[in-house]
């Protein structure tokens, strides 16, 4: 494979990348890097995944994460960060030994992150104006449709929730 091929494959799939997980995960990973300050192969080894693979990963050379797991795993953490004391090193050792642990899963029923998309949209458009613009969307987006319908038959969010 030549250089313009190879730099061709790598921006093609960090743009699959931005599409699967809405921006490059080299990004992503430089973000938790450098909040943590901790090396490449410590990361690697919190999410579960090879030092190898998550390099290939960053550059572009691979797309995808292929397990799951390892996925939900950053996602925990880019979550903790921000709440983290990341000026002491015991507390990211402890914060990188805790999402080591964890075996996140895709969730079996409607979840928080769920009802609170459908609490958002319940701000910007009561129950009746979502299930117009269901209708509206049916015939070519029939999914989206479904999100709506689904928003506008919920009870409306309490207030503080």
């Amino acid at each position: 494979m030549g250089r313009s091929e190879t730099t061709e494959t790598v921006r093609r799939n960090r743009e699959l990348q931005r599409r699967f997980y809405g921006e490059p995960l080299g990004d992503r990973l430089r973000r938790l890097l450098g909040a943590l300050d901790v090396s490449q192969a410590a990361l690697a080894a919190a999410l579960g995944v090879s030092s190898p693979m998550l390099s290939q990963l960053m550059s572009g050379r691979r797309v995808k994460i292929g397990t799951p797991a390892v996925y939900g795993r950053l996602v925990l953490l880019e979550q903790a960060v921000p709440r983290s004391a990341l000026h002491d090193p015991a507390a990211v050792e402890r914060l990188l030994a805790a999402v080591r642990a964890a075996e996140p899963r895709a969730p079996t029923s409607t979840s928080t992150t769920t009802q609170g998309s459908y609490d958002l949209l319940r701000t910007v458009a009561g129950p009746d104006e979502l299930a117009r613009a269901a209708d509206t969307l049916d015939r070519g987006f029939p999914s989206l449709a479904g999100i709506l319908r689904q928003a506008a038959s919920l009870e409306a969010p309490e207030p503080g929730r």
